[in-house]
């Protein structure tokens, strides 16, 4: 990682997480494979602040602990990219154990529970469609019935323009929200609490 740290993605260790690695890889890896239009693809660090922002619309009051967890819903792809669902399913059992390691780190990392309770995991899971509704209606060529057959409906009283961010803009924005979610949920300062010389 640019931070110098070295992940074991066999066996993660939370120490070896940094919020800088997180924001810089997800800022840098394109949703949708980057096949969508725009001067910039829509990367999976805006996708996940828009992510944050709609399972909060769907639950006002939504504990920051949980609005943290949705930030970070994606964010083992920083090491692992992108997948589609098909893909993921095609690759089986093994691939969901290494990816479902890799976020147990990652939550402990950030004083969350390494198992997402099954409640918040599926307001994430709707707001993660709702997104992936928006972004497949203007940036990926999608019509709205074949976006509604395969996404559903986004919530209602919510809407959202996108406009894809430059990796260096979603970057920044992504860490700025983590820290008002860390401040919120009381583990800043994050990475110089974790760091050992």
């Amino acid at each position: 990682m640019l931070s110098g740290r070295r992940l074991d993605l066999l066996d993660p260790s939370p120490f070896d997480i940094e919020i800088e690695d997180i924001a810089h890889g997800l800022a840098r890896v394109a949703r949708w494979n980057g096949q969508t239009i725009g001067e910039h693809a829509f990367s999976v660090a805006q996708h996940s602040l828009v992510v944050e922002e709609i399972a909060a619309h769907i639950r006002p009051g939504l504990e920051p602990k949980w609005r943290l967890a949705a930030l970070l819903h994606d964010a083992s792809e920083y090491v692992i990219g992108d997948m589609i669902s098909p893909f993921k399913s095609a690759l089986g059992a093994g691939y969901k154990d290494f990816e479902a390691r890799l976020e147990a780190a990652i939550h402990v990392r950030f004083q969350l529970p390494p198992k997402t309770p099954q409640t918040i995991k599926t307001l994430i899971k709707k707001a993660d469609r709702a997104c992936a509704f928006y972004e497949a209606t203007q940036l990926a060529g999608f019509n709205r019935r074949e976006s509604l057959q395969i996404f559903g409906a986004p919530p209602a009283g919510y809407d959202l323009i996108i406009d894809p961010l430059p990796a260096s803009v979603a970057q920044q924005r992504y860490l700025d929200r983590y820290r008002v979610l860390a401040e919120a949920v009381g583990i800043l300062p994050g990475a110089d609490a974790w760091h050992t010389e």
